[in-house]
């Protein structure tokens, strides 16, 4: 149908009747919160599939964020991208901590290793770097400069589930690493995410603050919040599970369609996959270089919505020109213009498991000209 309209993407759901016979399962034990059976069961499942030594579950995607900056004990100022959804300066914020915005790598829109020393102060803590659309950062050289200043590295890894660099999960990169496992995921519980982290000292502090800070039933060790992950949104992850790879290949082969047409096209630019990385193909960003394409990034976008497609301005405007941010020193587009010009040219096309061929060829027929 051609006047279907066309998601940016789509949630991977479980099956109706096995996610029903989990549910029975959890109301004939009424169990429903509290670290119960499928909670417990899908944490394991997780740390295995992700191949990371411990995690924690989350009951949505900025928790961990928050939560990271208070285990680590974090102050000060942080150093961070732009280029990210709010969640990850808000996190900053919600601990009174002092965003610091560096700007990011053309070729990755991740942080640029090359910028972060020259914005160091005395006052600086801790890199907050994302691994924006899924792509690694340069944790090599991040971690190299977190040793040299004594800092910590949390990464937001919300967009890089499954991703590995040479057989090892990028989620192992730094001193912890924040998952969400929001609907428009690539894996999904509903709402959700999860903490990674290298130690049981460190999963057992934070599961102490996910849940109050109690460590028993009469003592609290940590001022904590309630993050947990109730058993309803674990059984529906433990399905999800189970069909992830399968939802990944299908967003491959939508890649590689874009790709074979969107080469040729001048003005159009894309990311091609990294040799030796595991992609899970959460997004697929382009950019628009008007000058070349003959059409601004804009008349593109509304274009497309206006035939039923509906791409993303994935990430405009940048989190450093809203009203709680843009009076930072570092805010200022002179300080971040590789951020401030991909803000401007970039659309996130529809990239999900259920894209049919005939959807595919529709969004690509408003590309090229």
């Amino acid at each position: 149908m051609e006047n279907r309209q066309i998601t940016v993407t789509s949630p991977l759901l479980p099956d109706l009747e096995d996610f029903q016979q989990m549910l029975c399962k959890i109301w004939n034990s009424k169990w429903i919160t509290n670290n119960g059976y499928f909670h417990q069961k899908l944490e394991k499942a997780l740390a295995e599939y992700l191949k990371v030594p411990y995690i924690s579950l989350f009951t949505n995607g900025t928790l961990p964020l928050i939560t990271a900056l208070q285990a680590l004990r974090v102050t000060g100022e942080v150093i961070t991208t732009p280029y990210s959804f709010v969640a990850t300066t808000h996190a900053l914020w919600w601990n009174g901590i002092k965003p610091v915005f560096v700007d990011i790598d053309p070729d990755t829109c991740n942080l640029d290793p090359a910028k972060i020393e020259a914005a160091i102060t005395p006052r600086t803590t801790a890199i907050m770097p994302v691994h924006c659309y899924g792509k690694p950062c340069d944790i090599v050289t991040i971690q190299e400069i977190a040793d040299k200043y004594g800092l910590k590295v949390i990464y937001d890894a919300a967009h890089a589930f499954g991703v590995e660099v040479n057989g090892e999960s990028i989620l192992k990169a730094g001193d912890l690493s924040t998952l969400s496992f929001h609907a428009t995921k690539v894996y999904n519980t509903i709402e959700g995410g999860a903490l990674v982290m290298r130690d049981e000292q460190m999963k057992k502090r934070i599961d102490y603050l996910k849940n109050f800070g109690f460590a028993g039933e009469t003592e609290v060790v940590a001022p904590g919040i309630n993050s947990k992950m109730d058993e309803v949104r674990a059984a529906y992850g433990l399905l999800n599970l189970k069909q992830v790879d399968k939802a990944i290949e299908v967003r491959q082969q939508v890649a590689i369609r874009y790709r074979e047409v969107l080469r040729d096209i001048e003005g159009i630019t894309f990311f091609d996959d990294i040799p030796g990385v595991r992609h899970n193909y959460s997004y697929f960003p382009i950019f628009v270089e008007a000058d070349k394409y003959g059409t601004t990034r804009d008349e593109l976008y509304f274009k497309m919505k206006e035939r039923g497609v509906l791409g993303r301005r994935y990430f405009y405007p940048l989190i450093s020109t809203f009203s709680s941010y843009r009076e930072l020193e570092s805010a200022g587009e002179n300080n971040l213009p590789v951020a401030t010009r991909l803000a401007s040219e970039v659309i996130c096309l529809p990239m999900h498991h259920e894209l049919s061929q005939d959807d595919i060829t529709r969004i690509l027929s408003l590309l090229v000209k």
